[in-house]
């Protein structure tokens, strides 16, 4: 699957001019239950065990995904009313150095009682078109903060919103994963998410953000969702 995106460097204290480029994914994984808490995610675990979500096997989880389910296009069809996205973090590798966007892990959530794992599989996950160097924000990563919106009712509403602080660092997630620093040229991997406003709901869009307040940028990106019906 090749993905494009506009790199947004830094060069010293100045914005270099952004630069195009390709990547090519073969190896697509989403990282699950990547929180840094372990009591928080416990909890969240009881809490999705009432709803019939099974019990993770590890935590983190790391759920491999079809390559092809990756999509930078501004619609994603699914089968049903009952799905959602999530805002993550994207990780990826060009030239040797890590690279971070935005892509979201929509997924089916009637089918996610009987099986996360499929529950992500059936559906495409949207990713942002910009990326940022890890290094350039690697010493306040901490700091940025992860936002999603959807719309609810007619209005914008927003949906998710934290520091991705509370989750375990991207490369933490690729050490553990890869046994080493660097994302391999041909993998990318989602590094999970923060809690959604009001609990977890079907929603037909969603609006992405990576905000650093130190910086003052941020990265973007937006889908729709048209839904085809299930039929028996």
């Amino acid at each position: 699957m090749q993905l494009t995106f506009t790199l947004n460097r830094l060069a010293g204290n100045d914005a270099e001019s952004p630069q195009t480029i390709t990547v090519t994914i073969d190896t697509f994984i989403v990282a699950g239950w990547a929180g840094r808490d372990m009591k928080a995610i416990e909890e969240h675990i009881e809490e999705l065990a009432e709803l019939g979500v099974p019990r993770p096997s590890a935590v983190p989880l790391y759920y491999r995904i079809a390559a092809n389910q990756l999509s930078q296009d501004d619609e994603i069809q699914v089968v049903g009313d009952q799905s959602s996205g999530e805002a993550e973090v994207l990780i990826f590798s060009h030239e040797g150095r890590n690279l971070v966007s935005l892509a979201s892990d929509h997924t089916d959530r009637k089918l996610e009682a009987h099986s996360v794992a499929l529950s992500k599989q059936v559906c495409a996950k949207p990713a942002g078109r910009e990326a940022w160097l890890l290094d350039d924000v690697a010493e306040h990563w901490d700091s940025l903060i992860l936002r999603s919106w959807i719309t609810e009712n007619g209005q914008k509403t927003l949906y998710q919103e934290g520091p991705v602080g509370s989750l375990r660092h991207p490369v933490d997630l690729v050490q553990d994963h890869f046994g080493q620093t660097v994302m391999p040229e041909d993998s990318a991997m989602c590094c999970g998410t923060v809690n959604a406003i009001g609990g977890i709901r079907p929603a037909n869009d969603l609006i992405m953000e990576l905000h650093d307040p130190v910086l003052q940028r941020s990265l973007h990106h937006q889908y729709s969702v048209r839904v085809l019906p299930e039929i028996a």
